[in-house]
């Protein structure tokens, strides 16, 4: 399975392939930073991101695309930022006809780290450890668009089992009444 994990952001979108053939044999297969200049008007920006991605996706093909759930501490604009980044990713999917997968921040601290309070630079370790790479990938977008996607490998599987059984249950519950 291969997942393109997006990290979403206007001025920097990170974008990471991870492939794996069981859960313990991840590899790298792409990692960059879709950048658009905060000076361009929004729509512009939207178009460039929109460019790139569709980029990415046809030159690697993933089997899902996981993005990062947006999450608003304090900073409302960059929210927005983000989740119009994000808005972009999922509807590309959608076109394509690629499942998506969203996951939170502290999902994939947790996933990569074992803590969902991890920082950036115990993420970027791990990230670095589990993939085999020879230095840390840059900027932390990138990283974090590859955490994303080593989240989706370790704990998208499960989690789309455990919704596909409780809607087997739900629909048992159904035939019976």
């Amino acid at each position: 399975m291969k997942v393109l994990g997006v990290d979403p952001g206007l001025t920097r979108c990170g974008l990471g392939v991870v492939e794996s053939n069981g859960a313990q044999n991840l590899k790298m297969v792409g990692v960059g930073v879709i950048r658009t200049s905060a000076d361009l008007p929004l729509e512009k920006r939207l178009l460039e991101l929109e460019a790139q991605l569709i980029e990415w996706i046809e030159l690697h093909n993933p089997d899902v695309v996981a993005v990062e759930r947006v999450f608003s501490q304090l900073n409302v604009r960059t929210a927005m930022a983000t989740g119009q980044a994000a808005g972009v990713a999922l509807l590309i999917a959608a076109r394509k006809g690629i499942p998506v997968m969203m996951h939170t921040p502290s999902e994939v601290k947790a996933a990569v780290t074992g803590s969902g309070r991890a920082d950036k630079k115990q993420v970027a370790i791990m990230v670095q450890k589990l993939l085999g790479l020879d230095e840390i990938p840059k900027p932390v977008d990138s990283t974090d668009a590859l955490a994303l996607a080593i989240c989706h490998h370790w704990r998208g599987a499960g989690n789309a089992r455990v919704a596909a059984a409780l809607e087997e249950n739900k629909v048992r519950r159904l035939v019976k009444k």
